[in-house]
């Protein structure tokens, strides 16, 4: 369905045109930038601006926390289970970065 405007955009677009509106752009004649990923391209956008980060980095930020306190902890059934949960965030993160690259 086209949107109801769509008339009247592609007219002011063509009156712009033959008005010159369009000549001496920068980057005229060149082609546009590529996106790697046109069809989510406003969503990568608005992950980006907002600061969002991809599963793995964030899993990795975590891992690096469970390292700071494995340094810091004497206790020794603490840091049996920090190993193991750092075992654990080493699989999810290859898993992470494996599903991010497809």
């Amino acid at each position: 369905m086209a949107h109801p405007l769509e008339d009247l955009i592609d007219a002011r677009i063509r009156a712009a045109q033959a008005e010159g509106a369009f000549d001496d752009l920068p980057g005229q004649g060149k082609p546009l930038a590529p996106d790697a990923d046109p069809e989510n391209a406003l969503l990568n956008r608005l992950l980006r601006e907002s600061g969002a980060v991809p599963e793995f980095v964030s899993l990795s930020r975590e891992l690096e926390r469970l390292r700071a306190e494995l340094r810091e902890t004497g206790d020794r059934t603490r840091r049996a289970d920090i190993l193991k949960e750092m075992s654990m965030m080493d699989a999810r993160i290859e898993l992470a970065r494996k599903a991010h690259r497809r």
